[in-house]
């Protein structure tokens, strides 16, 4: 059984930079973390693994060369390989060629059984990059997954949460599954584990690596979506008193919610 976990470095705060010129997202490998769904994703990986000992994890991100921190921690954790896809070609991309570039990634790496990756990331939010790499891919997925069933050599069963119902899916290998936080706890990364793998070579790919090496279907170039502008939203506090009977105060609200068009 050999899985692709997919991982990814965030803002660590909602402190960040961003490029006044192309309005992405500044990513200096300062004040970051690993996505948080991501852990969930890592820990249901270890999970499997120890149904299946000789399954092979290897932990994969796409990011400027300081992203291999967030593959360190994944080596830490107990992940097998880790391997960074990395290019200036690949700055700037949206949802639709950040998905197309990892799975050109694991094209590359071929060999494997599953794929798995947090149900989204917190710095983009749109859920969006597990199901397209899968189309890209041309493989099934489930998505929302907040407990594995079972999962043998030739198939898995699957447990999704959605909006009011849960939904049991089963699908044949090689698949993608994007993982919900569940049950489960992700494991802390271990300092003996680290000193063990410190050694372990982070492997490196970039374009001219790929199969499709044409940089105009990557980054900014191959991005469809563009961002006019990016800001903080303003935040304002206002607060009003409403003195009376409870039956006063409650017209009062209602009233003033309905002038906010909240009502």
């Amino acid at each position: 059984m050999n899985i692709i976990a997919c991982v990814k470095q965030v803002p660590a705060s909602s402190e960040v930079d961003v490029d006044p010129e192309t309005g992405v997202l500044i990513r200096d490998g300062s004040n970051v973390k690993m996505n948080p769904y991501d852990l969930y994703a890592l820990e249901a990986a270890f999970e499997i693994k120890e149904t299946f000992p000789d399954c092979l994890i290897n932990a994969v991100t796409m990011g400027p060369p300081s992203a291999k921190k967030v593959l360190e921690e994944a080596l830490a954790m107990g992940a097998d390989r880790a391997t960074l896809i990395t290019d200036r070609a690949f700055a700037g991309a949206d949802v639709l060629a950040t998905s197309y570039t990892l799975s050109q990634l694991i094209e590359h790496i071929g060999g494997y059984d599953l794929v798995i990756c947090g149900k989204q990331t917190t710095d983009g939010d749109t859920a969006q990059v597990g199901p397209e790499m899968a189309e890209f891919l041309d493989i099934p997925h489930i998505p929302y997954v907040t407990d594995i069933l079972e999962i043998t050599d030739e198939h898995i069963i699957a447990k999704s949460s959605f909006d009011g119902h849960d939904e049991i899916s089963k699908v044949m290998l090689p698949c993608l599954l994007t993982i919900d936080k569940g049950h489960r706890v992700p494991r802390l990364p271990s300092f003996i584990r680290k000193r063990a793998m410190k050694d372990v070579p982070i492997g490196s790919v970039s374009l001219s690596d790929l199969n499709d090496d044409n940089p105009d279907h990557y980054g900014l170039n191959g991005s469809p979506t563009q961002v006019e502008k990016v800001f903080p939203p303003d935040k304002t506090r206002e607060s009003k008193k409403i003195h009376g009977t409870k039956e006063v105060a409650a017209d009062a609200i209602v009233s003033l919610l309905k002038e906010r068009k909240f009502l």
